[in-house]
């Protein structure tokens, strides 16, 4: 399936939100307000606060 897909360049479709908002992601999907799929950015994770 992934070979079908990079052959005729079909890509999903996200949101990419950072770590920092994952409340607002909870409150959107009890909601039902997210249009295909949220991903969490942690790459903020790794720098110091």
């Amino acid at each position: 399936m992934l070979e079908f897909c990079a052959a005729h360049a079909i890509t999903a479709d996200v949101e990419v939100l950072p770590s920092t908002r994952v409340p607002e992601a909870l409150a959107r999907l009890d909601k039902g307000d997210v249009r295909y799929r949220f991903v969490l950015d942690m790459s903020d994770l790794d720098q110091p606060r």
